[in-house]
């Protein structure tokens, strides 16, 4: 029956809007397609949605960047920031049972340490205690202001020991498609490519929680599909929803909602990057000559609709830590065209851009409007497509191009996502979202490793302060908006998350109102 079910529900268009009794069904249409279902070792938002539904973790957040307990029912940390205490709840059991354990949460930790491609989350960990069944002592190479944030759903899930532990790759482990994890809904059924139904965790650990039956999560890669699925009611919320056209269509939809809160952990920044290691952009007054003629406000009002925001440095506008001094660049072709002369370049240069393929409005549109635009200042820009993405991540991993668009994802600390694209340690041949600009600044390094174990969150503000002065000087990539994410949804709903992880965020208390 289920099949079945999975079936009728990823065709095109269904016949009839699911009924809503009891808990009832929470159906989310999306576009993202999962590998599988374990965010222990796979980054991103189709992974990241139904892995933060079937495992718990450590944390979670709320909208002002504070941790609240979760499976960690308080936690403490040592005065020299050395070592970690989490307290777990009592009586909290995976879905095959299994009573959770502090050997659980260890093994978990070091698991993603060791698999996620996001190594700074859990570097700093050397080893972790575990006294007696509810209690994790985490030890550290060096303090790690991350830390507390890595712990979250998003990042951290705790998987249980006896399942993941049995010696196979952790990446290509069969229970990463058939998980068994503790947070509040189950998996029931997964369609790879199709849909994913999750059913109510009966015995979740949270008292009264979940409030739904059984989310599905019906993935339509056919955009115009996707939109009439949720203008028809046959399906009730959008997430990760970032083109114009689709939110300006929803809006006005009357049984909808739409909503940009709820993604500022993520913090999606859309931008150019340089090649400084080319000698045509090796110098930084090019690369700021390029500054000043691309309009920032034209891309975001007039490419964009107005449904981006403008984005002025490496740390995501909504974090705590972005540095509101910083400059702006504003349209200036006669200073661009001064510094391209003073650079040896009064007569132009050839350039090629690269973006990112799929849709189109963030990417390729920006990329064929830099193409007009700075010819403006003598620069033939040749637009260059990518067949798929493999190949865009191939040239630009392996270093092989000039100028490209680029989506790189700040992860709530700069320590997990933005330290990766300016360190000079990360300039990595060959790996995709690391140093692929090649850029070094050792004042740069020195303040980044400084903030990386800074415990003293004014202290860390100072440090990264600096440092978004400096790379704005330097410009190794150029920060034009950030991904204008919103979700909708239908207006019945009850608390839908809208804290800093947004839809990544266990929606146990979201529910179905009158």
């Amino acid at each position: 029956m289920r099949a079945v079910k999975a079936a009728v529900l990823c065709a095109t268009a269904l016949t009839a809007p699911i009924a809503h009794a009891d808990g009832g069904t929470l159906v989310i249409a999306s576009t993202q397609v999962p590998r599988h279902l374990n965010g222990s070792v796979q980054s991103g938002l189709a992974t990241g949605l139904p892995s933060t539904q079937i495992f718990a973790s450590p944390l979670r957040y709320d909208e002002t960047w504070e941790p609240q307990p979760y499976l960690a029912e308080s936690w403490e940390t040592s005065e020299d920031g050395l070592s970690v205490t989490l307290n777990l709840v009592e009586g909290a059991t995976f879905h095959d049972g299994q009573p959770i354990t502090s050997e659980d949460v260890a093994f978990s930790i070091m698991n993603t340490r060791d698999h996620h491609p996001f190594k700074s989350m859990f570097a700093p960990v050397e080893t972790i205690d575990t006294p007696d069944a509810q209690t994790v002592v985490i030890h550290l190479s060096q303090p790690h202001p991350a830390l507390l944030l890595a712990l979250s759903p998003a990042l951290a899930p705790v998987l249980p020991k006896h399942v993941f532990g049995d010696g196979q790759d952790p990446k290509s482990h069969p229970a990463n498609s058939a998980p068994v994890g503790s947070g509040p809904f189950m998996l029931d059924e997964f369609t790879p490519g199709e849909a994913i139904v999750l059913k109510k965790n009966p015995n979740f650990f949270m008292e009264g929680r979940p409030k739904l039956d059984e989310i599905i999560v019906r993935i339509i890669k056919d955009s115009s599909a996707l939109l009439i699925a949720m203008e028809n009611g046959e399906a009730d919320m959008y997430p990760f929803m970032a083109g114009s056209q689709e939110i300006r269509r929803l809006e006005k939809v009357d049984h909808l909602a739409i909503t940009s809160e709820g993604y500022a952990g993520i913090g999606p920044i859309n931008w150019l990057a340089f090649n400084t290691a080319s000698p045509k952009l090796s110098d930084v007054r090019v690369r700021q000559a390029i500054a000043y003629a691309v309009d920032r406000g034209f891309i975001t009002k007039a490419l964009h609709r107005g449904v981006s925001k403008p984005q002025r440095g490496p740390i995501i506008e909504s974090s705590p830590f972005f540095d509101e001094t910083i400059p702006e660049y504003k349209v200036d072709l006669d200073k661009a065209r001064a510094l391209m002369a003073e650079a040896g370049f009064a007569d132009g240069m050839e350039l090629t851009v690269d973006y990112i393929p799929g849709p189109k409005e963030q990417q390729q549109t920006v990329a064929e409007y830099l193409k007009s635009q700075l010819k403006k200042i003598g620069i033939e820009v040749t637009v260059r497509a990518a067949p798929d993405f493999p190949t865009w991540a191939g040239r630009v991993g392996g270093h092989d191009f000039e100028l490209t668009m680029d989506v790189v994802f700040n992860w709530g600390d700069p320590v997990i996502g933005v330290h990766r694209t300016y360190l000079s340690d990360n300039i990595r041949q060959g790996v995709i979202w690391s140093n692929t600009q090649s850029y070094s600044n050792a004042r740069v390094d020195e303040l980044l490793n400084a903030a990386a174990v800074e415990m003293d969150e004014a202290k860390r503000a100072e440090l990264y302060a600096e440092f978004q002065q400096i790379v704005a000087t330097d410009v190794p990539v150029y920060w034009i908006n950030a991904l204008p994410y919103h979700t909708a949804y239908d207006k019945r709903l009850q608390n839908v998350p809208n804290g800093i992880w947004g839809t990544l965020h266990p929606m146990d208390m979201v529910s179905w109102g009158e």
